[in-house]
């Protein structure tokens, strides 16, 4: 190839319809002729309608299971449509797609949820990447269509897959490269993997970047460009704070800090492989595609503003020993290994000498799990509907305003970086005289 290689990851939004397909197609036209590799995601809310499958068909709801995925196929379909026309290829691949996940909702609810979720909710970016396939090649911008689970090999931890990179790295180069030898774009599908029993998997929630960067360090990319609908890293979500700024510039290990305390902009996992070879990362703006962005890179920035991210759904457990005993060592490994097995999200945790508080993201019913795991030998309580709120680089300005209105119950401060769980405080409205 005459020109180094670079990688591009779409979201969700950037795919959402027909019509964000292509203003996709108009960004990589300034790239045709370049070795490009694109990671795609699922089109918008399509996870999540996924996830609604997964939960009626394991709660024994089969129809209601039946009824959502048509919801999403006639959706897909539509999209389709108004990108390729009535008659093309691209419908066969959909339809084999959507049949596999028919095929799982046939059989009866299975005992491993986890395994079951990543069944299901992979089909997104499978279909989703069918169809921008077959809509870049209408356009005369040739595109080859890759299988990621053909490449990306884990563990076989469901909805948490840890990559083997050695095989990995192989599977890459024997499968992308020959592709992109070839010319034209190869598109891909983020967030999913196969294990070694060529069951497929998935890399976590928002995964998608973080394949961007699997395949960016496994073929030796010139660069990563993820494509947001934000015109780069923002200091705050602008959705929460009127005051958010853009970032111009970042250094890896102040990404890898904010991935994994703040910017949840970004798969906390994506910066570390793109630091080990050097490969610079670009956050750009799929509205604004000329902006500059934010660059992450080797480069040491002297002072960054404060910056703050706001998580809800948060779950807070309290764990205490049933006689009394401090919590010791061989008690935290213990809960360590549970979570580990339950891939739980750690967002802070905090020990005294008689409990051991740590907090987790709220999803499914993970915490019930872990809590049930421990309820033998340990008092467990948990508070839901909860905050954890991160500041990096604090002071006391931007610290006191977002105490206002919470109830701060667990504070960690360390040099640089601030994280609290929080809850909501009610409202008091006062009578009228």
């Amino acid at each position: 190839m005459k020109n180094k290689l670079k990688v591009f990851k779409f979201g969700g939004a950037s795919l959402r319809d027909a019509e964000a397909m292509k203003n996709v197609a108009k960004i990589l036209k300034d790239y045709a002729g370049q070795p490009v590799l694109v990671v795609g995601s699922a089109t918008s809310g399509t996870t999540n309608d996924l996830e609604e499958v997964v939960q009626h068909h394991q709660h024994g709801r089969p129809q209601e299971a039946m009824n959502k995925l048509q919801e999403i196929r006639q959706r897909h379909f539509d999209i389709a449509l108004a990108l390729v026309g009535e008659r093309h290829s691209v419908y066969d691949q959909l339809n084999d797609a959507l049949v596999a996940v028919e095929w799982v909702l046939e059989e009866e609810p299975h005992e491993n949820y986890d395994y079951i979720y990543d069944q299901i909710v992979s089909v997104g970016e499978l279909l989703s990447t069918h169809i921008l396939a077959g809509y870049l090649n209408t356009v005369e911008l040739p595109t080859h269509w890759l299988d990621a689970r053909d490449v990306i090999l884990t563990d076989d931890i469901f909805r948490e897959g840890w990559v083997q990179w050695e095989e990995t790295e192989a599977r890459a180069k024997k499968y992308a490269l020959p592709l992109l030898e070839q010319g034209g774009f190869v598109l891909t599908q983020g967030f999913i993997g196969s294990t070694t029993e060529n069951f497929t998997i998935t890399l976590g929630r928002e995964g998608s970047d973080y394949t961007a960067a699997i395949f960016s360090y496994c073929l030796n990319a010139e660069s990563m460009s993820s494509w947001k609908d934000v015109p780069g890293l923002l200091t705050a979500d602008p959705r929460l704070f009127d005051n958010a700024t853009k970032l111009d510039r970042l250094s890896y290990r102040e990404a890898i800090e904010m991935t994994y305390y703040v910017a949840k902009v970004i798969h906390q996992k994506t910066i570390k492989p793109l630091q080990n070879k050097n490969i610079p990362m670009y956050v750009k703006s799929f509205i604004d595609p000329q902006g500059a962005g934010t660059l992450i890179s080797d480069e040491v920035v002297d002072k960054y503003p404060p910056m703050v991210t706001v998580e809800k759904n948060q779950a807070l457990c309290t764990i205490s020993a049933r006689d009394f005993s401090f919590v010791a060592e061989h008690h935290i490994n213990r809960m360590f290994t549970i979570i580990t097995e339950l891939r739980l999200q750690v967002n802070m945790m905090q020990n005294t000498a008689l409990s051991f508080n740590v907090c987790f993201n709220d999803i499914d019913d993970k915490v019930a799990r872990f809590a049930e795991a421990l309820e033998k030998d340990f008092k467990v309580v948990i508070k839901r509907n909860l905050e954890t709120i991160t500041i990096r680089h604090y002071d006391d300005l931007t610290l006191e305003s977002l105490k206002r209105g919470r109830m701060v119950l667990v504070e960690e401060r360390l040099p640089q970086t601030l994280l609290m769980v929080v809850q909501q405080l009610p409202v008091i409205k006062r009578k009228n005289d």
